[in-house]
């Protein structure tokens, strides 16, 4: 059996995510109203919190907190709501969380705030395509960044996605939004890259990605992928949302086979149970800790 290189490491501000060691999960935290799965469970701060500390006590390596859902057909928000749901969440889980954080954002003022505050990485599902500004601010703040795939914009993703060779498809988009991003200042090694599962694509496409993750991965720079829960599952399986557990646990472990660094999950300590034990089988060294190892950043 032949699996993926070790991926390269992550510099986002003043720590390292040593992605060639192990695969690192990241922790979702919606403080939203509407998301798909979870809205409305955490728009209180104090419960966010409550959740981003427990979700760090039981292995992530990093928490994604976004204020605007990304549902299919989500309706947007102005980044002055976006940062009144999740300013309260940064500022106080910076200086008290173990791991860094992310802001899940497409806005460059929203991206500004969080960063500011202490945020270390900007998830963008619009690979700084929304908000021509996002790109110089990441770069000035020396953070890191996820530039993900999408074939639309949330509100109109999945009516009726059409591709004619998805995996080269995602894969040249991936690669030209890599240019645009290190164009705008942003160092390579800061870069990680999402195929976008779920966002705009059908369940077979969704499939498809998954089963030929290794001819994405050869772009240079780590992948996150996140199954968490998605329709496809609900698809394949005929289970509502709130029962894909064993569904995202398969499609986590072929996406760490595939050759995924970083997963991007819900359910973290199942989760994370999963990677570690995908790392023993492909005979990573570095156990996994469920706190980030915090490299010197050069």
């Amino acid at each position: 059996m032949t699996f993926p290189a070790p991926a390269a490491p992550f510099r986002c501000r003043r720590c390292a995510l040593a992605l060639e060691r192990r695969t690192y999960v990241m922790g979702v935290l919606n403080v939203t109203p509407d998301s798909f799965s979870d809205g409305g469970t955490f728009l209180d701060p104090g419960v966010a919190v409550e959740h981003a500390l427990r979700m760090a006590a039981e292995g992530a390596d990093c928490i994604d907190i976004g204020g605007e859902s990304t549902r299919p057909g989500g309706p947007p928000v102005s980044a002055e709501e976006e940062w009144e749901r999740i300013g309260p969440v940064v500022k106080a889980l910076v200086g008290h969380c173990p791991v860094p954080l992310s802001v899940d954002t497409t806005k460059a003022v929203v991206a500004a705030r969080a960063l500011g505050a202490g945020v270390a990485i900007v998830n963008d599902i619009s690979a700084l395509r929304f908000d021509p500004a996002l790109g110089a601010v990441v770069a000035e703040a020396g953070a890191g960044l996820i530039l993900m795939h999408m074939q639309g914009a949330p509100r109109t993703m999945q009516e009726r996605p059409a591709y004619g060779d998805v995996v080269a498809e995602v894969r040249a988009f991936l690669a030209e939004r890599l240019k645009a991003a290190t164009a705008s200042g942003i160092p390579a090694e800061a870069i990680l890259l999402d195929p976008g599962i779920g966002f705009g694509k059908t369940a077979e496409h969704n499939l498809t990605l998954l089963r030929h993750l290794p001819e994405l991965t050869t772009l240079g720079r780590p992948f996150l992928v996140g199954p968490s829960r998605k329709s496809f599952i609900g698809a394949v399986l005929g289970t509502a949302v709130t029962d894909r557990l064993e569904g995202t646990a398969a499609a986590v472990a072929l996406a760490i086979a595939g050759g995924a660094a970083l997963i991007r999950v819900h359910d973290v300590k199942v989760m994370a149970r999963v990677a570690r034990m995908c790392d023993a089988i492909l005979g990573r060294g570095a156990p996994h800790v469920g706190v980030a190892e915090r490299v010197p950043a050069h």
